[in-house]
């Protein structure tokens, strides 16, 4: 009972530092100038698609659907880099984090 409660605990807690370095990526963003707007578009569709990961691990509902994030995280962290160094540096550091999700 105590170890359930324990990776309970881990779990929510690394949820809560994922959606917290999210926040700070969209911020990030609205002071960003001359964002490409499909750039912009894709980072909104990859916080969804996280958003709905996350409830799907809590739920212990993952399938195959939901793998795939940490690269697509990556992708889009290469196509930010040129103009966006800042951006792109933190969403690699969010990819990492997927990737040692399993997600």
């Amino acid at each position: 009972m105590l170890n359930e409660n324990q990776n309970e605990n881990e779990h929510h807690e690394r949820d809560a530092n994922l959606k917290a370095h999210l926040k700070a990526l969209h911020r990030q963003l609205q002071e960003t100038d001359n964002v490409d707007p499909e750039l912009e578009t894709l980072l909104r569709q990859l916080d969804g698609d996280i958003d709905r990961a996350l409830a799907r691990q809590a739920d212990n509902e993952l399938d195959q659907n939901t793998y795939g994030l940490s690269s697509r995280t990556q992708e889009l962290a290469a196509r930010f880099n040129a103009n966006h160094p800042t951006v792109s540096a933190g969403l690699r550091q969010l990819g990492n984090m997927l990737s040692n999700m399993g997600i």
